[in-house]
This record gives C-alpha cells, structure tokens and sequence, in this order.
C-alpha cells in the first residue's frame, strides 16, 4: 500500500460532521463529543495491526512492533477548544494514522513506531493545557490542578474520574516514553507567517516558553451616582491600565502578552467594581525576556494598585520554559519539507504544543507547520488549502522514514 494523503484529508471532513455544529468543533475535553470522537478514532485503529492502549492520563496510544525496541512516537490531539477549527490538533493525528497505515502495509519497521492522542491539549475547559502531554513528562503536579473548576463549577478531578481518569495516577503515564527514541508532530501553523511568505510549510525551531497568571484587584464595591471620583476604590480602572500595559511589555520585549479573560463583581451597571479578575498569558522564544516581561508585568500592577487603592493578587497558572527543537530532525523535517514543497522555512512557535511536553521529558523532537489561511485557528474560519493539507501528510510521512533510518542506525 501507498501512502493515501486524501484519505487523510476526507477523514478530517468525516471527524468534522460528526463532532462539529454550525459554530464550528466542539471537541472539548473530557465530554460526551470527545468520548464520542475517541471512540470513532479507535475504530479506525481497529483495522491495523497495531496494539492500541489508553495511558492512565487518558493518551491514546497505537503501537506498530519494530525490529527493534527504540521508537519513533508520531503524536497530536483530538480535543479542540469550543467553537474551534476543524483541523487544530486532528490534523496531527489522522495524517500520523495515514503514515501508520502505510509503515503497516510494508511490513514490520526497523524500530517500533508508535502514534500518539493526547489528552486534552487545549485546557480550553479548565484553563490548564497539555494535561496528558505533561503527565507523561512527569512535568504536571496533580495538586496544581486538583482545586481546578470549569465555568459551570465542575471540578477537574470529577471530569476526570467521569471519563474513568484518577488524576492521582495520571503521572504513571510517564512510562509510555521509556524507549522513545524521537517525537514528530505535524500542525496548522495557527498564524499569518507562512501565508505571508506564500509558502506551504515550514520546519519549527521551538515553542515559545509561557507564562500563564490569574490576577485580582480588590478594591471597594459602591454606588455607582454617590461615590465621587476620587474616593472610589476601583478594582476594574487598576485592570483595564494593566490590560493596556501589557501590550506595551510586549512590545518593548519582543514576545507576546494578552488578557483573555476579565471578570468584575459585583457586576451590575450601578455599581463601582470592588473585584476584578483576569488572566494573562505571556509567551517568548528566550527565557530572559520571558522572565523581563513577567516582572514588568507585576510592577506595573503594583503601580496601578497603587493609583487605584486597590490591592493585587497573583495566582500561577502554569508555564513552562522556551523549548527549543532537535538540530538534526530539523534538518530532517527542511528536507522532508523540500522535498515535497520544494522550498522550507524555518519559524519558531508561539502556540503550545504538546511536542514541548516531550522535548523537555528529554525526547528528541520536531514539529512541521502546514499555512493556515488568514492566520486564523481556534476559530470556525480555520482553514488550509486542500493541496496543502495533502502536501503536509506527505511530508510527515518523509520526515518519518528519513527518522527511523536515523534511529535505526544508532
């Protein structure tokens, strides 16, 4: 058998009609369509000779034999943030299962190969990304996440334990990584850099490190005609200046700052806001400007609490330290790329990925990037050209055997 790229490209139209709506995927997860959407992806592994296990993070792994023990793990996600685009992380692994099909037809490989799902990439519900990615690094603390609710009060230990997970074991998951001897990872690009360039991929040097904050301003709720300007103890007005400095942090650093979520109380139009609370998200490929950023961050909060009367808390959300990629399989994927596009580019990643995760659990790794038209992802519009989808799933797939020569030579 032969590779197969529009196999690939109308599975993703087929995942899309059934776990999609009007307002895009909606493959959030741990829920009823995420369950659903493993079970039709295990349906799909059914017709392979490969053996197909769920980690205690709730990772689903598909495990070609080898010759030899040493594994290459091609690897994505199937959970999508709500309202999402119908190729952010299914993309990775339906072109990886194509790939394994084809490695499949030939025979038994040189060295185990291994296609990987993880588990809840996004953190769309819960605000904590790479759940299953980082258990199995051994990089999650459960106790960081034990406190964690959705927006409807649900706790992510009962999410969790509703699809059959014990938050306590998820770190077991780590001893799925003991011969992985390399990790490939194809996605969208999410972003405007490869469109810009008229180019269909690209070979990605890194991830961005992350810094990821709640922070609340408590001031003093009043009424809204009968407090005077100057006596008003507002925890909003300290906010909305840090919000706008943010962008400034960004700028004079070279990274990227954003305020997702503002939340005031008590919330009502006659009434000055007495708490306010809000995310940011800080991202940078260099680790000294990440930690400049951070710091500016939080004075200029203490400044604005100050102006204000109010006072700030800071809380940590997550983070994690700027990730940078294999040199050789870099090369690999420029050539993987060349060889089917003609041209490359290399670009770092400022979206999280789960391959960040693996890297740093030591694992030599690599991502491919495929344009995304008008750089746009977690959104409905998301898009790829369709010549570009299939291009992308050949070039995984020359990036994988040029990996396992590789490896199988060490």
């Amino acid at each position: 058998m032969t590779l197969n790229p529009q196999r690939t490209l109308d599975e993703l139209k087929e995942l899309r009609a059934l776990t999609g709506d009007e307002n895009g995927a909606q493959r959030v997860a741990f829920t009823d369509v995420w369950t659903k959407t493993n079970a039709w992806y295990k349906q799909k592994l059914a017709e392979l000779p490969v053996e197909v296990e769920t980690d205690q993070a709730g990772n689903i792994w598909a495990t070609l034999r080898g010759e030899s023990e040493k594994a290459v793990l091609i690897g994505g996600h199937l959970d999508s943030v709500p309202n999402g685009g119908w190729l952010d992380g299914c993309l990775n692994v339906l072109a990886g299962l194509e790939v394994l099909r084809r490695l499949a037809a030939q025979g038994k490989p040189p060295v185990t190969v291994r296609l990987v799902g993880w588990a809840d990439e996004e953190g769309a519900r819960f605000g904590r990304s790479l759940f299953g990615s980082s258990a199995c690094s051994g990089y999650m603390n459960p106790d960081d996440l034990r406190n964690l609710k959705d927006k409807d009060g649900i706790r992510l230990v009962d999410a969790l334990s509703a699809v059959g997970i014990d938050l306590d074991r998820a770190r077991e998951a780590g001893a799925q990584l003991k011969n992985a001897a390399a990790y490939l990872e194809l996605h969208i690009e999410q972003g405007p850099v490869l469109e810009s360039m008229n180019l269909p991929m690209g070979a990605v040097m890194g991830t961005f490190g992350v810094e990821r904050h709640a922070i609340r301003f408590i001031g003093q709720a009043a009424h809204s005609g009968s407090t005077p300007m100057h006596q008003r103890r507002d925890a909003l007005g300290a906010a909305a200046k840090l919000a706008l400095e943010i962008r400034e942090i960004a700028k004079r650093n070279g990274g990227v700052c954003t305020v997702g979520k503002v939340e005031t109380k008590p919330g009502i139009v006659t009434a000055v806001v007495g708490q306010c609370d809000m995310t940011l998200d800080q991202r940078h490929l260099d680790a000294e400007a990440l930690a400049r950023m951070l710091a500016e961050a939080k004075e200029a909060a203490d400044r604005f609490a100050a102006e204000e009367k109010v006072s700030v808390e800071w809380s940590k959300l997550w983070e994690i330290h700027p990730i940078l990629f294999h040199p050789q399989l870099i090369e690999f994927a420029d050539e993987a790329i060349r060889d089917v596009c003609g041209v490359s580019h290399r670009l770092p990643s400022g979206p999280l990925h789960d391959a960040a995760e693996v890297a740093r659990a030591g694992v030599p790794t690599i991502m491919l990037f495929v344009q995304s038209l008008y750089g746009i992802s977690h959104n409905k519009i998301e898009d790829t050209k369709e010549e570009h989808i299939l291009m992308s799933v050949e070039a995984l797939d020359r990036l994988a055997d040029k990996t396992i020569a590789w490896i199988a030579a060490q």
